[in-house]
C-alpha cells in the first residue's frame, strides 16, 4: 500500500537553528546551483548562488556536482563566510559531497575551503547528512533520494554507510517545455530498479518498502513527488525545508562532533 506524502508549504527560505555556543565550526554544502552554510554561534543558515565574479563577469565554479573551478570556489567562500569567522581559534569544518565525488571531489573541496584556515576538514556524503537532518533511524536500510538543481542522487544507506549509490546529471533547473519533471522521476525510478537487480540481499528492497527520504529542491514539486509514490509502489517522505536538509545535518553533525566525537567515526570521511 503506497502513501501520498503531505507536501506543506515552505514559508520561510531559511530555517532557524539553534546556537551553539561552545564550539566553532562551520558546516559547508557546496551546490552546483547554491551554495549554503551554518556557522556556529549563529542562528541562520547562509544560502546564495554558487557564483564568483573574476573581474569579466559572473562564472560558475562548480558543475553538475564536479569543482571546475577551484580558486574561483575559494573566493566565493572568501566572500560569503571570511568575514563572519572569529578572529582567535580556527573552525572544524564539516563538508558534504555528492556520494559518488571520491577522492577527487573531495580534494578539490579541501584546497577550496583552506582559505577558511580550518583546523580539521570532515567530509560527509550528502545522503548521510540528509539522514541526520531528518534524524532518521539508521540501524533499519534506508534509501535516500537527493533531486537537487543539477544533479539527482539515489543512495542506499546500511547502518549510516553508504553501501550503493546512482546518479544522473539531471535537475529541476534542467526542466523546461522540452524536458519535463517526468524524466527526473524516471531517472529514479531506472536508479532504483538498477539497484534492485543488483542487489543480491534484501537490504535495497528493505529500504524501499520503509519508504524513500526525498531532499533537494525536487522534493518540494508535486510533479516530481506524486509520480515518484506511483512508479515506486513506496511512501516517499519529503524531509522538512528539503532544500536545505544537507547542510541541516552537516550541521547536527558538527554539533555532535564537539560533543561527542567518537560518534562520527562512520559517518565522515576525516583529512
Amino acid at each position: 500500500m503506497t502513501t501520498v506524502p503531505n507536501l506543506l508549504p515552505v514559508t520561510a527560505r531559511h530555517r532557524l537553528w539553534p546556537r551553539c555556543r561552545r564550539c566553532n565550526g562551520i558546516a559547508l554544502d557546496l551546490g552546483s546551483a547554491r551554495t549554503r552554510a551554518w556557522t556556529s554561534g549563529r542562528r541562520m543558515i547562509l544560502d546564495v548562488p554558487t557564483v564568483t565574479f573574476p573581474g569579466h563577469g559572473a562564472t560558475y565554479p562548480i558543475r553538475r556536482g564536479t569543482i571546475v573551478d577551484t580558486p574561483g570556489t575559494a573566493r566565493m567562500l572568501d566572500r560569503l563566510l571570511g568575514h563572519r569567522l572569529p578572529r582567535s581559534g580556527r573552525p572544524l569544518l564539516i563538508l558534504t559531497t555528492p556520494v559518488l565525488g571520491g577522492m577527487a571531489y573531495r580534494a578539490e573541496a579541501r584546497t577550496a575551503v583552506e582559505v577558511l584556515r580550518p583546523r580539521a576538514v570532515l567530509t560527509v556524503p550528502t545522503a548521510r547528512a540528509v539522514a541526520a537532518a531528518a534524524e532518521a533511524d539508521l540501524t533499519r536500510p534506508l534509501l535516500v533520494v537527493d533531486v537537487g538543481a543539477h544533479l539527482t542522487e539515489v543512495t542506499l544507506l546500511v547502518d549510516g554507510a553508504v553501501t550503493d549509490a546512482h546518479c544522473t546529471a539531471l535537475g529541476t533547473s534542467d526542466l523546461d517545455s522540452r524536458t519535463p519533471p517526468s524524466r527526473i522521476t524516471e531517472a529514479v525510478v531506472v536508479m532504483v530498479t538498477t539497484m534492485l537487480d543488483q542487489d543480491r540481499t534484501s537490504l535495497t528492497l528493505d529500504a524501499l518498502r520503509r519508504g524513500p527520504l526525498l531532499a533537494g529542491g525536487g522534493a518540494l514539486r508535486a510533479d516530481i513527488v506524486y509520480p515518484l509514490v506511483d512508479r515506486l509502489h513506496a511512501s516517499v517522505q519529503p524531509v522538512a525545508a528539503p532544500h536545505t536538509s544537507a547542510v541541516r545535518g552537516a550541521a547536527r553533525l558538527l554539533q555532535a562532533a564537539h560533543a561527542h566525537p567518537s560518534a562520527l567515526t562512520d559517518a565522515v570521511h576525516h583529512g
